[in-house]
């Protein structure tokens, strides 16, 4: 599929406005092949290119942006707090680019079918190559969350992603979902196949009992002759977003005076550039860049925001840009420093959007992936059912394929009321595209997958929904675990995101009738965080509710009524 030349003048214009200046964007004119896009100049003589949250997607996928991305307090309207149109109006992207859709929720479907699928590491690895051959030495950086999220890489934990960050050259991660096949599984591949290729850091992963570091803090690297220091920082709730167990030994959290004492250690051990490769999402990277000094840039994830431009943070140092670089293998973050005598002058920076249709397959990555897939074809292309409407995830709080298993569950558990969790990864189906297991697993593939049925009080589901809406919607970024809502089916209720905590949640009701604080619900459930719990898989269950009805409708979004945010730049039409 090619770009014609209006197209790509409005995608050089948008690159302008997301930090690209127009004096480096030559390649951008050179031709009307939607391929000039990746044809991005060098600037300087230091390189980082970065990605994130891929979530074991190795094939091109789709994947829809959300509709909401509330920001609360003083995060509100501000990146990455906008969606949609408010989004392009603020980078100044022009509406029905390639741009605006890798970016957006906006026609969605159309687009989708216009412009192709995203991401896939074959075609990743095909860009990655093309930007190294213009800059020389430059580094990869992998944010973390890629050994989860697809049946592959759940069935071979994590393998498959492992031998295809190898394939892909990539030269530092950090971790989060990594960790839920358990502290073991993620040891065995550091010191084992990673050993000497790929730096696995984190400074704020220690031993629970002594504070001994399990993990380097940071790796050193030398790109042009200058020393260039990748500080990791992994998700710093594990032991509270996953089942404890998994890293039991294990300490995590954001420790920001430690982090600040081995941002001056590689200053003072010579580093010219230092750059945190973070995991706690945006919010949060975005307060400890004000907290700290001495960083040059933070490369987030976590939050799986697609922000075009980075946001320059002011500190006692002086200044940090603030980056984070989407999900599911969208995009790719390209960081180009110019150093000089020691010092940083010059930064520039674009985020890439990748658009397998414009990108040919890596031959040596497009075999590694069969090679991996082959055992489990037949697995991943059984057919379920086939959707009548757009089927995606994202969204603060439901997406049409979280209702879709919420509606499972209730129907196949005989529950009044269901929780699924608010999980940001996850692909898109459009309409009438079958629901293969391979798409049902995108959704559900996890290491504690369990369905719960339980008799919750009133007053117990209310404290839950509290629970949750303050990991999401307090103000202060430090404690916020930067995933959505949790996905409620039939309950319906009020949720005000700026209330004080304990009073963001009202007037619940099940069938029009108010919930009895004092009366006991059936609720079905998955993912306990809890050791020991035992049942179906939710894939299983899900799927038993899919062969009931072969064709499924757009499911109906059950949606809470917000209260305060009107004319929200983080809420879509």
């Amino acid at each position: 599929m090619s770009m014609n030349r209006r197209e790509f003048i409005q995608l050089m214009a948008a690159a302008a406005a997301a930090g690209l200046p127009l004096a480096s964007s030559r390649a951008f004119t050179a031709s009307a092949s939607g391929e000039a896009l990746y044809d991005a100049p060098a600037f300087g003589n230091v390189s980082l290119l970065h990605m994130t949250d891929s979530h074991a997607q190795l094939l091109p996928i789709h994947f829809r942006e959300p509709s909401s991305n509330l920001g609360v307090g003083a995060a509100r309207g501000r990146p990455p707090h906008l969606v949609g149109e408010h989004l392009l109006k603020f980078y100044g992207i022009k509406p029905g680019t390639r741009e605006a859709h890798a970016l957006t929720y906006l026609d969605f479907v159309e687009a989708s079918k216009r412009y192709g699928k995203v991401g896939g590491y074959a075609h990743l690895a095909t860009l990655i190559k093309r930007l190294r051959a213009s800059r020389p030495g430059a580094l990869l950086l992998d944010g973390g969350d890629t050994w989860q999220g697809s049946a592959t890489s759940l069935w071979t934990k994590g393998q498959d992603m492992v031998d295809a960050q190898l394939e892909l050259g990539v030269d530092v991660m950090t971790g989060h979902w990594e960790f839920t096949y358990g502290a073991d599984r993620v040891k065995e591949v550091v010191n084992g196949p990673f050993k000497g290729k790929i730096d696995f850091v984190a400074q704020n992963i220690r031993t629970a009992d002594f504070g001994d570091p399990v993990f380097p803090d940071y790796a050193m690297r030398q790109v042009n002759g200058v020393d260039v220091a990748v500080i990791g920082q992994a998700f710093p709730y594990t032991p509270i977003a996953h089942p404890a167990h998994f890293v039991a030994e294990l300490s995590f959290g954001i420790q920001q005076d430690r982090l600040q004492q081995v941002i001056d250690t590689v200053r003072k051990a010579g580093a010219a550039v230092v750059v945190l490769l973070s995991h706690n999402g945006m919010d949060c990277d975005l307060k400890l860049a004000s907290q700290v000094s001495g960083l040059d840039a933070i490369m987030g994830g976590h939050t799986h925001d697609g922000v075009p431009h980075p946001v320059k943070v002011k500190n006692a140092g002086g200044e940090t840009l603030v980056t984070n670089a989407g999900s599911n293998g969208k995009f790719v973050g390209v960081l180009d420093l110019d150093v000089k005598d020691g010092k940083l002058r010059e930064a520039r920076y674009r985020l890439l959007p990748v658009f397998s249709d414009l990108l040919p397959p890596d031959p040596a990555m497009q075999a590694l992936i069969a090679r991996h897939r082959q055992p489990y074809e037949s697995q991943l292309a059984r057919k379920h059912a086939v959707s009548e409407g757009l089927l995606y995830r994202r969204g603060n709080f439901n997406g049409s394929f979280d209702q879709l298993i919420l509606d499972g569950l209730m129907a196949v558990k005989d529950a009044q009321i269901a929780f699924s969790p608010g999980f940001r990864w996850g692909t898109t189906l459009l309409p009438g595209e079958a629901i293969t297991h391979e798409r049902l697993m995108d959704q559900t593939a996890i290491t504690y997958p369990t369905v719960t049925v339980n008799e919750f009080t009133g007053e117990r589901i209310k404290a839950i929904l509290e629970d949750v809406g303050d990991n999401l919607f307090n103000p202060d970024p430090y404690y916020q675990q930067g995933g959505d809502m949790v996905r409620v089916g039939g309950l319906t209720y009020t949720c005000n995101p700026n209330a004080p905590a304990g009073k963001r949640i009202n007037d619940m009701r099940l069938d029009g009738k108010p919930i009895d604080a004092g009366k006991s619900y059936k609720v079905a459930g998955w993912a306990p965080v809890a050791e020991g719990v035992t049942g179906e898989p939710v894939w299983d269950v899900v799927a038993e509710y899919l062969k009931a009805h072969q064709t499924v409708a757009a499911p109906k979004l059950n949606l809470p009524k917000l209260v305060g945010e009107q004319n929200d730049p983080g809420i879509g039409g």
